[in-house]
């Protein structure tokens, strides 16, 4: 007795040979030259000798497997089971290929069973031989199948036909649910089925706490199976006598539908269960041409195929929300009685499964999330990069292998940050530049342009506070000319002067440096504030001019930084702030994510109150404002004269409203 298996190296394949293996008999598996390699290593996991695992070279797509003459010679009449396994399993993948590898494929592996003399052809089908059949599909069942339109359906289906018309061998057909990981251990070897929801529970789970209750949808029932059970139940139903010519669903006796298994993986992965299912039939009322126009708007095919791709999920899988098939397997059942084969409950297995992907399969673990591997030779300029926020970002972008442009007024400090920079290893370049000054702001474009070929990254972080109620600043619009000038103007010409270049590369990302106080809208701040909102406002509407240019705009809403611009208000020696490095943090996470905004949850819900309650939110403020008074030199007085000092409740009003400019 021996075994011929195609497919030995695949997902069921692994878990079959591994069976196969303990009965003793030697196992001969179909493999190409160029997976040889591969098939020792798994030779080496099977804990098996090149003379219980057999290597046979050949190919799917050829005649006879590919399989030559001599070998074919050599294995006839020695094969009692011939298992064909391999198939492509990949929704996405193309017609054609579907068509080589599943029909063509099971057509050459029948012929090399024929070739053999082997005794009795084993085909592992699938559920989708079925195709989309609305109602009870028994195992006796086959030409009855219903909307075979997708290729993966019907070359399932004629893949199986091509065995019970053309193979003159016993044969056995046995058709799987959906296959996920292993029970006990959670294994899997790619994303397929209903883990394709997985990283839509995990972003719910970051979102909001597992309590919160959600609307979701409802719909078919998804017989899903582990991999450990088909496998099982495979070996046994190939040994047991008397089953040739019949064919097995392997699948759940009770499926559940989608709703209670999305809430079964959200259970397991600790997110948000959906509370109330919407079933997806109750939209079957809209006219399917309206449906179809709506989707084949631009706008709504953009979005949805944006939304689709940071979910990784293909779009074909929303055909399975209203799956309209159930599986009568009474002939498995029958047949794996006393056996102790049986599908488990798929809660009991959930968080093994969500446990596995989690720490191997999930998408974010393959991207390089490292900030080395965003600016690694990438010129990165940074405004106000003399001190504060400004030079502690330059040494983290230099550290992590950018080419850091330095700008700043002062060449001094800007000599000092350079030599911090290239006694670490880095590289930094200084461009001393006014940025309040137009022509200043075009000479630096033009010199960046012209040594350094673009800018990849631009950091506006230069800017101008000025405390002071308005009360105090009648007589002192300069303050507000200059504020807009710097904050404003400056950041938007070198924007306008590096986005041609940005636009030929189709590259480039833009980072402003913006405030809290735009969220929070905190009284004494108005020429401040008023400049950083104008600067948002310009990145929010030339973001959706720029996206499918490859130009990303982030803004960071920056709470209070302990810097030399804050430095004059004594008071905020008082109260929470962020450090340099912190704040270097937050432009890390803008280059690493490509965020659209980044703010703090106070900074955020200063907005909503905003929005939601304005005046009590003008309340609020005014006591803020009457709380914390002006500064000495704002109020016209002396230098001289002592500082105020905080209250116990002015200190816990700050520390309250911890990163708001008061």
């Amino acid at each position: 007795m021996a075994y011929f298996v195609t497919g030995a190296t695949g997902f069921i394949g692994q878990f079959l040979v591994a069976n196969l293996l303990k009965r003793g008999e030697p196992v001969y598996v179909l493999v190409r030259k160029a997976s040889l390699k591969k098939l020792a290593a798994q030779r080496a996991a099977w804990g098996a000798d090149d003379k219980q695992l057999i290597a046979v070279t050949g190919d799917l797509g050829m005649k006879n497997l590919g399989v030559a003459d001599a070998d074919v010679r050599k294995l006839k009449g020695k094969i009692t089971h011939f298992f064909h396994l391999a198939a492509i399993y990949d929704l996405g993948a193309t017609a054609e290929a579907q068509q080589a590898a599943n029909v063509d494929g099971t057509r050459h592996a029948v012929e090399l069973a024929a070739a053999t003399q082997a005794g009795c052809f084993h085909h592992v089908s699938s559920i989708a031989a079925a195709g989309l059949y609305d109602g009870v599909f028994r195992e006796d069942m086959f030409d009855e199948a219903e909307d075979l339109d997708h290729p993966y359906f019907k070359t399932k289906h004629d893949s199986e036909g091509v065995v019970r018309n053309e193979c003159k061998r016993p044969f056995r057909i046995y058709r799987p649910g959906f296959v996920v990981g292993h029970s006990k251990t959670g294994y899997i070897d790619k994303i397929d089925g209903p883990y394709y929801f997985f990283k839509f529970l995990q972003k719910m789970r970051k979102l909001l706490p597992p309590w919160m209750p959600m609307v979701g949808v409802e719909g078919g029932r998804l017989n899903i199976v582990p991999v450990d059970f088909v496998a099982d139940a495979l070996d046994h139903l190939a040994h047991k006598r008397g089953l040739d010519g019949k064919c097995f669903h392997l699948t759940d006796p009770s499926p559940l539908r989608i709703g209670e298994v999305l809430n079964i993986f959200a259970a397991a992965g600790h997110a948000p269960q959906m509370t109330m299912r919407l079933n997806a039939r109750m939209f079957g009322f809209i006219p399917a041409p309206i449906l179809y126009g709506i989707g084949s708007l631009s706008p709504i095919k953009r979005m949805a195929k944006a939304v689709l791709t940071d979910l990784g999920i293909p779009r074909d899988v929303f055909q399975f929300i209203n799956w309209p098939t159930r599986y009568d397997n009474r002939e498995a059942t029958k047949a794996l009685k006393g056996s102790g084969i049986a599908v488990p409950p798929l809660e009991t297995y959930a968080p093994t499964l969500w446990d596995y992907w989690e720490r191997n399969l999930d998408p974010d673990l393959f991207i390089d999330r490292s900030l080395s591997g965003r600016v690694k030779g990438k010129v990165v300029v940074v405004t106000g990069a003399s001190s504060g926020i400004g030079k502690a970002t330059a040494i983290k972008m230099a550290a992590a292998g950018a080419k850091v442009i330095l700008v700043a007024r002062g060449e001094e400090k800007l000599l000092e940050t350079m030599k911090e920079i290239e006694t670490a290893g880095g590289f930094s370049a200084i461009f001393p530049c006014d940025v309040s000054d137009m022509a200043s702001c075009d000479a630096l474009v033009a010199r960046v342009l012209k040594e350094h070929g673009g800018c990849d990254y631009l950091v506006n972080n230069a800017g101008r506070s000025i405390r002071r109620g308005v009360i105090n600043s009648f007589d002192r619009f300069h303050d507000y000319e200059r504020t807009m000038q710097l904050n404003y103007f400056g950041a938007l010409r070198l924007i306008m002067g590096f986005l041609p270049k940005m636009i030929e590369r189709k590259r480039g990302h833009i980072i402003n440096i913006s405030s809290i106080g735009v969220l929070s809208n905190a009284p004494r701040f108005s020429a401040y504030v008023a400049s950083k909102s104008a600067l948002d406002s310009f990145a929010a509407c030339a973001a959706s001019e720029f996206l499918d240019k490859g130009i990303n705009f982030t803004t960071i809403n920056m709470p209070l930084v302990r810097t030399p611009m804050i430095a004059p208000t004594k008071m905020y020696e008082n109260v929470p702030t962020l450090s340099p490095e912190q704040a270097a943090d937050l432009v890390v996470e803008a280059i690493v994510y490509k965020p659209v905004r980044i703010a703090t949850r106070l900074g955020i819900f200063g907005a909503v109150s905003h929005a939601a309650a304005p005046r009590l939110t003008q309340i609020l403020l005014n006591t803020a404002f009457n709380m914390f008074p002006d500064s000495v030199a704002a109020q016209g007085r002396k230098e001289g004269a002592p500082p105020q000092q905080l209250s116990p409740e002015q200190m816990a009003f700050a520390a309250l409203t911890q990163g708001i400019h008061w």
